[in-house]
């Protein structure tokens, strides 16, 4: 067998992904549930901006924000039976991830998703954009004892990848997300897609902004001194 050549890997072994506000903009589609649990009590609805920024931190969170109520169980299971109506249709992916994704594969790393969205939702809208094959792990908060900013997640999908923290990439849109890199110990980018404005984002610490998910590929390539 001929030698590795190690001069060959990449430095970032893997990079892994939040996901609304990162790769999707499922900013309608859940809205769309927040407002049918509002419904549900009487509740005018929200606008699309109210949501938004109460999105990233987990369903229960995001109800507790968004929907007074004395029955958050109950709230959280409406919510989670009328999601699936609405998330492939309410769902975008962002410009340019299906081919970015398709370069990282080609370019020997690992993809992978740790997102505070339920696990099962993130499959199903993967498996809904032909994403699947692309992905070898996707984690939720179901999955591990605590959710982002906790760097649980992080640090469980890098175990199962058997990638050590200083070769990897965690890339969203949230401080949330660069909370949960920097107690991972891991590297954050960020694209100002999501529920935080470019300030919010550049005064909590990421390693860098980009302006577009389609720049990683080149951006890694650089950052290893591959371009």
């Amino acid at each position: 067998m001929a030698p590795i050549d190690r001069r060959s890997a990449p430095r970032f072994r893997a990079v892994l992904f939040d996901f609304d506000g990162t790769l999707v903009d499922s900013y309608p589609a859940i809205t769309a549930s927040v407002n049918h649990v509002r419904g549900h009590h009487h509740l005018p609805p929200l606008a699309e901006p109210e949501v938004r920024r109460h999105v990233g931190r987990g369903p229960a969170y995001l109800l507790e924000h968004t929907v007074p109520s004395s029955d958050p169980a109950g709230d959280l299971a409406l919510y989670r039976s009328h999601h699936p109506t609405v998330m492939r249709t309410g769902t975008h992916l962002m410009p340019g991830v299906a081919e970015m994704m398709t370069a990282l594969k080609e370019g020997g790393r690992a993809i992978a998703i740790c997102s505070n969205k339920p696990g099962a939702f993130t499959r199903a809208l993967l498996g809904h954009f032909h994403l699947t094959a692309l992905v070898d792990a996707v984690f939720g908060p179901e999955d591990v004892a605590r959710p982002k900013p906790a760097p649980d997640m992080v640090l469980t999908v890098l175990a199962r990848l058997r990638v050590p923290p200083g070769q990897a990439l965690y890339v969203g849109d949230m401080t949330v997300d660069i909370e949960t890199a920097h107690s991972a110990g891991v590297k954050v980018w960020v694209v100002p897609t999501g529920s935080d404005a470019r300030a919010t984002l550049a005064e909590a610490g990421p390693d860098r902004i980009l302006n577009d998910l389609r720049e990683i590929p080149e951006e890694l390539r650089r950052e290893e001194g591959l371009a």
